[in-house]
């Protein structure tokens, strides 16, 4: 194939030679940077796996205090006590760069600072299962909101990864090797020339030599 493809001139081999030369620091480059996403990512999914647990566990425990509500008050009540919110929560989306990635980072804050606030209703007319629910609602919020931070992250590194190890094994299975290839075809086409070429100039030689010996006797017969 490379006989086919290659120009086998000295300028071809020289380009080819410096081609090689990015190709393997390219290689190394991105191997390196492969396995460093691979580390990355790896801490991500820890991560996630414990913010999974923790966002359904605390999930768990507003449900239930949500059961509770609900038996101990009408659907209609607590749907009324949630019709005017006073608190309001402000969501700041923000990038880092994590090995080329743009990974996002969340960030909220709150209209008010008193954590009362969270309870859109009056206590007189609520049961504390109501409160408690609404409470366990609230302190899930920061790690479902770090959770969906990390998922996201988890998605994009893992998308980079395989463009990066697509990457490498063109590097490593087709760009290296054909480029090997190339040269190895350009050196062995250029010695076979540089032997013709010797040979061709000792045949040469071999026959001005046995051009100037007949020459001699001749002039030794006529003189």
């Amino acid at each position: 194939m490379a006989g086919t493809q290659v120009n086998p001139t000295r300028m071809e081999l020289t380009r080819l030679k410096k081609k090689l030369q990015t190709a393997v620091k390219g290689h190394r480059l991105l191997k390196d940077k492969r396995d460093e996403l691979i580390r990355e990512f790896l801490d991500l999914v820890r991560e996630n796996m414990e913010l999974r647990k923790s966002v359904e566990r605390k999930l768990g425990i507003a449900n239930k205090n949500f059961v509770m509500a609900k038996a101990s008050m009408s659907e209609e009540m607590i749907r009324t006590s949630m019709l005017t919110p006073r608190q309001e929560i402000y969501l700041e989306t923000k990038t880092k760069n994590v090995m080329s990635v743009d990974i996002p980072v969340f960030d909220y804050t709150t209209r008010t600072a008193d954590e009362n606030d969270i309870y859109a209703y009056g206590f007189a007319f609520t049961s504390g299962e109501l409160d408690n629910a609404v409470r366990s609602l609230s302190d899930a919020l920061p790690d479902m909101l770090k959770l969906a931070e990390t998922e996201k992250s988890c998605q994009l590194m893992a998308a980079e990864i395989e463009k990066t190890r697509r990457r490498v094994n063109a590097l490593e299975h087709v760009i290296i090797p054909e480029t090997k290839a190339g040269i190895k075809y350009i050196t062995m086409k250029l010695d076979e020339n540089e032997r013709s070429t010797q040979v061709r100039l000792m045949k040469v030689k071999d026959m001005m030599l046995n051009e100037a010996h007949h020459y001699d006797e001749r002039e030794l017969i006529n003189g």
